[in-house]
């Protein structure tokens, strides 16, 4: 059997009785956007460019910042195509390829924060052994490892979209592709593509958020045992800028996911708004979390202006 490519193209949501506001809603939006690429991009040229940023704590934030480039890359360009110009129709192929990378591109950000959790239980708990077990090496498979579980587990519900019979109305309820959206407008038996996904959330960002909990749980145990209060703040501190995205992102998650299970009778605006605060907000607060609390980056940015002033 071949994919199902001449089913006719889907067509996308903005806010719907919002019409006449679009240009205005743009407005937020690509400002946000702008922020995400200027915020990420930046964090990446530092993490690039500065050699005291050569460690695996910086090296995780790089991921973590180009995950969130990625997402917002993906995201973005039709949103704004629907707000500026009235660009609804995307093809069953974008608009499949597009679920793809936003769904998997949740899981690999799931994955590193567990991994930065990870380097902020070594560093804390057993230091010394912390440059021997966090080599470059090591980094670099995490890292990977981190991609596989991302991009190959969405493949078995993704790929059954290209062959579903589509003969429902092809109206997407955002203004991007989503799996659950999809897939309710095919005509065929989608009990696979329902039950698959629960239980890939149940096994990535349920355990991802119980061992991350669980690393910081022993790093507390371990804090608590230090003699010296202000050694106890210093280890502390070096854990607020990671806590603090975890927050904003496991926030949001289980946000969209109580107004998708218990929202029916909430207006469609609210579910709409709340799915563009679960993209566009944790790529948006990362970089500012980590440019306020880490002063490592702090000194990449005096040192980028100092350079620029004396220019």
């Amino acid at each position: 059997m071949w994919p199902n490519t001449s089913a006719a193209h889907f067509l996308l949501t903005g806010f719907p009785g919002l019409e006449a506001a679009h240009h205005w809603i743009s407005i937020p939006f690509f400002t946000v956007y702008i922020s995400v690429l200027l915020g990420n991009g930046t964090l990446l040229y530092f993490i690039k460019d500065d050699q005291s940023l050569h460690e695996p704590m910086y090296y995780f934030l790089a991921m973590l910042a180009a995950t969130d480039l990625t997402v917002t890359l993906t995201t973005m360009p039709t949103v704004m195509g629907l707000l500026w110009g009235n660009h609804r129709e995307i093809s069953p192929g974008a608009c499949f390829l597009q679920a793809y990378f936003i769904h998997s591109l949740s899981i690999v950000e799931s994955g590193i924060l567990l991994a930065m959790a990870y380097d902020r239980f070594i560093a804390i708990c057993t230091p010394l052994r912390y440059n021997s077990i966090l080599t470059n090496n090591q980094v670099m498979k995490i890292g990977l490892g981190v991609l596989m579980r991302g991009f190959l587990s969405l493949l078995p519900p993704i790929l059954p979209l290209y062959w579903f019979p589509y003969c429902h109305s092809h109206v997407l309820s955002h203004a991007f592709c989503l799996h659950q959206d999809v897939m309710k407008l095919a005509c065929a038996d989608i009990t696979f593509n329902r039950v698959y996904p629960i239980i890939l959330v149940a096994l990535t960002f349920f355990l991802d958020a119980l061992m991350i909990l669980n690393s910081y749980i022993l790093i507390f145990k371990t804090v608590m045992g230090i003699a010296s209060g202000e050694e106890r703040a210093k280890a502390l501190n070096t854990c607020v800028s990671h806590i603090s995205c975890v927050l904003v992102f496991y926030i949001t998650v289980i946000g969209l996911t109580f107004i998708h299970r218990f929202g029916a009778h909430a207006p469609h605006v609210v579910h709409v708004t709340m799915s563009y605060v679960y993209f566009l907000f944790p790529p948006f607060m990362n970089p500012l979390i980590y440019s306020i609390k880490t002063k490592q980056i702090q000194r990449s940015i005096f040192r980028l202006f100092s350079v620029h002033s004396r220019a």
